[in-house]
């Protein structure tokens, strides 16, 4: 929209303030708040915002960064109250020079996809986003207690369905629309599927996705987590993510050939083979938290075994199929990323590892249909994913393609920050340990 029409559509529909969004390196939203006065100099100058109060962007020395809207992001947030009545810009982080901010995680992307375009593609995505809901005890405090006790696609008989229609209907505020919303399978657990679209707007969508779903469940007097395993002994949350390239000059599939068993081009088997390349590599952005490998464990559905296939949920890459007729829906289902990742950074190391596969013509290895699960340690001969944040991180280390991907501020800040989390994990006594100490 251009900004003449901004401010008129704001100043139409009573809006009072806005807020500017952006991320941390971590993926975490953050937000200044301007009053509408404000928003044409907004508009035409950006914002000064202190910097060195974010993690990872700056230092006290190098405090002053400055925020830049993007007006294609333009939105009045449905929740808030009529008479504080607020819109949204989501913002690119620039630095005083007036260059782009090398620690912003929305650059970082747009750069993975610029490399992408030069090639001739164009990058899409549609994340899978789960999620639980709970409820508050008494005193406000969070438990993982769940609000219900359905299990997969079951007919919703409470407030499940209610909350996940308002949050249908506030995301269309946003110009999100909603695909399919339903309840997984472990119980007070649910799923939010959204129109596929490319990389960068996705990315815009699932940050947008995850304030929505967290805003209406509070409304509801519930809390909403993204907490990829909060529960022991039940499905954990992913954020599964569909993937393909589109040749730019002609809008056509460049994963689709349908004289292929599975359906697949040769440069989508590249980009398989680049992707389990360096699965390890980029496994610590994917899945950021040391809870992460609570929830990367074999039979909850979460893969395990860096593999591919077309029927088999329990490889990292899956081949949705598609009807004859619909090429080019074709695509690639990456199982591991979950939802507390950055969806930045999370879709730049997937493109820049896909983009290597096929740069360097990397084969993947033969399709793994049968349930690994349920196969002996010497029937799989695979390479499995990192066991630990810990040893995600060392994985990273080592993988020259992400952290190129990444750039030098993003890559030495999240392995900082990520190993002192990792340290601080160590360093704890469980209550798992504490039941032996009448034993030893």
């Amino acid at each position: 929209m251009e900004k003449e029409k901004i401010v008129k559509k704001a100043e139409s529909e009573g809006v009072k303030f806005v807020n500017l969004w952006f991320t941390d390196i971590v993926g975490i939203a953050k937000s200044v708040t301007i009053p509408l006065d404000q928003l044409p100099t907004c508009l035409d100058y950006g914002v000064w915002f202190d910097g060195s109060s974010v993690e990872g962007f700056a230092r006290i020395a190098e405090s002053d960064m400055h925020l830049v809207p993007d007006l294609s992001t333009f939105a009045i947030i449905p929740w808030e109250k009529e008479e504080s009545k607020t819109a949204r810009l989501i913002c690119d982080v620039y630095t005083p020079q007036g260059d782009p901010f090398a620690g912003n995680p929305r650059l970082v992307l747009r750069l993975a996809m610029e490399e992408a375009q030069k090639m001739g593609y164009l990058y899409k995505t549609g994340p899978e986003i789960e999620f639980f809901l709970f409820k508050p005890k008494e005193d406000g405090s969070i438990a993982p207690i769940p609000h219900d006790h359905a299990g997969y696609f079951d007919v919703p008989t409470d407030l499940d369905i209610d909350v996940r229609r308002q949050i249908v209907n506030a995301l269309k505020a946003f110009s999100i629309r909603a695909e399919a919303i339903h309840h997984e399978v472990a119980p007070g657990q649910h799923e939010i599927d959204f129109e596929y679209s490319d990389a960068l707007q996705a990315a815009d969508n699932t940050i947008t996705v995850k304030l929505t779903t967290k805003a209406i469940a509070q409304i509801n007097g519930l809390h909403a987590t993204f907490m990829p395993k909060p529960i022991a002994e039940i499905n954990g949350s992913g954020m599964h993510t569909h993937q393909s390239l589109v040749h730019r000059e002609t809008s056509q599939n460049a994963f689709a050939d349908p004289e292929d068993e599975y359906g697949l081009s040769e440069i989508a088997k590249y980009f398989i083979g680049g992707q389990l390349h360096h699965a390890r590599g980029m496994c610590a952005i994917l899945a950021p938290l040391v809870n992460s490998y609570k929830r990367l464990v074999p039979g909850y559905e979460a893969p395990v075994y860096i593999s591919w296939a077309r029927i088999n949920r329990s490889a990292l890459i899956r081949v949705p199929q598609v009807n004859p007729g619909r090429l080019d829906l074709t695509r690639l289902e990456l199982r591991c990323p979950d939802p507390s990742c950055n969806p930045y950074l999370a879709f730049a190391v997937m493109l820049k590892a896909g983009l290597d596969g096929i740069k360097k013509r990397i084969p993947p290895p033969a399709p793994s249909e049968e349930d690994l699960y349920h196969l002996g340690h010497e029937d799989r001969n695979l390479e499995t994913l990192p066991g630990s944040l810990g040893e995600a991180l060392e994985e990273l280390k080592k993988d020259e393609v992400i952290k190129e991907a990444l750039g030098p501020p993003i890559y030495e800040w999240f392995v900082r920050a990520k190993s002192l989390e990792w340290d601080a994990y160590r360093c704890q006594v469980t209550p798992l340990e504490l039941k032996d100490l009448l034993i030893y």
